[in-house]
């Protein structure tokens, strides 16, 4: 029988025939008795081949491995296993369908977060409200009337009790007032005032009076709704708006029957100057330039130039205001060529409410600092890089999903990032929750409504989701700078900048769509410890910012379940344990990674939007490079806050296929740096790229061959 089992423990043993493994003992190898089976089964646990390896690491392959010794003490086929085993069997299997949870890999290598040294400084202030009506100023009694009813304002704001006076009188304007205090309103009560009373009346064949620039489509359309509510009672006077993204037939035919008060983009006005027989501009009375900083920002110098240049060789009388919350040098060479003799308008504690300045004083005026809103709170958290698409998501749950009635704006650099984070969390956050954790909320979860805006939009869908948001009492809009100037949003109560404003004045506009008209409102500025130099840049220009915690934020997943991982969902905490919210962290970013490598195309968004953020974290001026700095940047922290598990080495390869190659043929200077800036160049060269290069590079192949004698090829 010894015997017997000996064979059987061999032939279990051996490999293959022509597998390449080891010889068959010997006899004299194997010995007799009872060692015999013993030295066999340890010589094939120990160094059985790859192969054999594998082939017995399957659980039939260990059955059969262990099989022979209880045939040869006669003892029958295996009996069950213990209930023990079940149990363990049972709680391993358990364990295998949860997700698992390793926290070291958001939560180790990470920069340490310096302290900010904040120094106090006293914001600038504006007094919004007056105790005058407008009554007080000599309106037609219908227009006030329905500014009361239509409009549900009784008293004048500051920038409204200094402007509408002067604008009445016929005065040029240059006008600085806090975002958010009612420039619109400054600038139309008096010039509908004005075109009410024009004798003989005016007609809608006369066309424009008036004409107004705004940088967007967005405050296009809300200007545009603004002044036909003031001009219910005065039906004779026609509005209309231009802007891109129309059809310019359609525009056309409203240009011919007639438009008086004409609010418009500049780049759209000028190609209707350029194209458009039927404009004419021979009765303008009024030019206003609504956020004119921002209309220079975008490149409109030369559409400004040319709307002049128009405008003058038409009609040279007329009045002219600018209106902005922030006035830049540019503003200032604008009101230089198209203002006379202006009056600077500036609402601020110290500064005069009416001053004959020149277009520098309100150029200088910057330098002070900036206005703010007196209720609005703003915050600033420290995130590493790994760990900030875990903190916007944890951000954007707590707050507008287990809090009632919180309405946020988020602002991205790029149109991408905008069309990524909204897809991502569209899938990962949007879907019903799993309330639980520390404390059932006092009220139960609201559904999440993420929207998304940006300038890559077409026309129909930009306009449905900002009239969708404009009335929603609450809600998420993800979006780039196309709407932080000039939109009246009501009820908004957050705003989060994801990624840090190019200028302070894009700053102070972006928090200016909270805490509008006297309200309140929070706003919160997510850095990397990179840049927490910026806090004292804000310091500088009088603004106070006040820090919230990364763990603070990340917090808000013990209200959800769906986060819990292998500690239990069920289980409640009497304080937010920080493992357990390290745990729920990291299973969040796993489901977020998990999505994003779902398939190719995610996969291709996600490196799209990462090489937008490297192109526009570039475009950082000299005066803020010390602080952004690509170079500062840990490129695959960078990576995981888009859902990449790859290193961003591999970027280049899912743009341009053919280029890496290429490139480093013609760049031989590249191999001969370090290997950390070896793949920072390589990436910036595929994010400046123009895509051509492979092109080109095969027309040049192409050539060569026929200079070889190739011959042409047959089409």
């Amino acid at each position: 029988m010894a015997a017997h089992g000996d064979l059987l423990i061999n032939v279990s043993s051996l490999p293959r025939p022509g597998s390449g493994g080891r010889r068959r003992p010997s006899e004299a190898q194997r010995g007799k008795g009872k060692q015999a089976p013993k030295r066999t089964f340890q010589w094939a646990e120990e160094s059985t081949p790859p192969k054999q390896k594998s082939r017995l690491s399957s659980p039939q392959a260990k059955k059969q491995a262990t099989a022979p010794s209880r045939d040869i003490k006669g003892l029958g086929p295996p009996k069950s296993p213990p209930k023990n085993s079940l149990t363990e069997g049972k709680t391993r299997n358990a364990s295998s369908t949860r997700p698992l949870v390793k926290t070291s890999s958001l939560f180790r290598n990470n920069p340490e977060i310096p302290d900010l040294q904040r120094t106090p400084v006293e914001q600038v202030q504006e007094r919004v409200f007056t105790s005058d009506s407008f009554d007080q100023i000599g309106l037609h009694p219908h227009l006030a009337s329905t500014i009361t009813s239509v409009l549900g304002m009784s008293s004048m704001t500051s920038v409204q009790r200094q402007t509408i006076p002067v604008l009445m009188q016929g005065k040029d304007a240059l006008v600085r007032s806090q975002t958010g205090s009612g420039k619109t309103l400054a600038y139309g009560i008096p010039l509908i005032q004005s075109l009410q009373r024009m004798e003989p009346k005016i007609k809608r064949s006369d066309g424009p009076y008036a004409v107004i620039l705004v940088p967007t489509r967005e405050l296009a359309l809300q200007s545009f709704q603004t002044i036909q509510k003031l001009l219910k009672p005065f039906t004779w006077i026609v509005p209309g708006v231009l802007m891109g993204g129309e059809k310019k037939k359609s525009e056309k035919a409203r240009l011919r029957k007639g438009i008086n008060i004409l609010i418009a983009t500049p780049g759209r006005l000028v190609d209707h100057i350029n194209s458009t027989k039927c404009i004419h501009f021979h009765q303008v009375r009024w030019l206003i330039l609504d956020e004119a900083d921002r209309i220079l920002d975008q490149g409109f110098e030369k559409a400004v130039a040319a709307i002049l240049n128009a405008l003058n060789a038409d009609n040279e009388k007329r009045q002219n205001v600018l209106l902005s919350a922030t006035l830049t040098d540019g503003v200032a060479r604008l009101a230089d060529i198209s203002l006379h003799d202006p009056v600077c308008i500036s609402v601020m504690e110290g500064a005069g409410a009416k001053a004959k300045a020149g277009p520098t004083g309100a150029a200088s005026a910057e330098c002070d600092g900036f206005a703010v809103p007196e209720k609005l709170q703003q915050h600033v958290v420290m995130v590493p890089s790994k760990l900030r698409l875990v903190t916007l998501a944890a951000f954007i749950l707590g707050k507008c999903k287990f809090e009632k009635c919180n309405k946020m704006i988020v602002f991205f650099s790029s149109c991408e990032q905008v069309e990524f984070h909204h897809t991502l969390f569209q899938q990962a956050l949007a879907e019903g929750p799993e309330a639980g954790g520390l404390e059932p909320p006092p009220f139960p979860p609201s559904p999440l409504m993420l929207q998304r805006l940006h300038g890559d939009m077409k026309q129909e869908e930009r306009t449905a989701i900002f009239q969708d948001f404009l009335q929603s009492k609450a809600g998420v809009l993800l979006c780039t700078d196309v709407a932080a100037r000039g939109l009246d949003l009501p009820q908004v109560t957050w705003i989060v900048q994801y990624n840090p404003p190019a200028s302070l004045a894009e700053y102070i506009h972006r928090i200016g769509r909270t805490a509008r008209i006297g309200s309140r409102g929070n706003s919160l500025l997510i850095l990397a410890p990179s840049e927490a130099e910026y806090v004292n840049v804000l310091a500088s220009h009088k603004i106070n910012v006040s820090e919230m915690k990364m763990e603070t934020i990340l917090s808000y997943l013990m209200k959800d379940n769906r986060f819990a991982g292998n500690r239990g969902g069920n289980k409640k905490f009497r304080g937010a344990d920080p493992q357990e919210v390290r745990c729920r962290a990291t299973v969040l970013q796993t489901e977020l990674e998990n999505f994003v490598h779902s398939n190719v195309r995610t996969v291709q968004r996600a490196k799209k939007a990462l090489q937008s953020f490297i192109r526009s974290y570039a475009t950082y001026p000299a005066s803020l490079k010390h602080i952004f700095h690509i170079k500062l940047l840990h490129l695959g922290h960078v990576a995981k806050s888009f859902g990449l598990r790859d290193a961003p080495r591999n970027l280049n390869t899912s743009t341009v296929p053919k280029q890496g190659k290429n490139q480093r043929k013609k760049r031989p200077d590249l191999l001969r740096k370090s290997w950390g800036n070896r793949r920072l160049a390589e990436m910036l060269q595929s994010e400046y790229s123009s895509g051509l290069d492979s092109g080109t590079s095969q027309v040049k192949r192409k050539k060569g061959l026929r200079r070889l004698g190739n011959p042409k090829p047959q089409p």
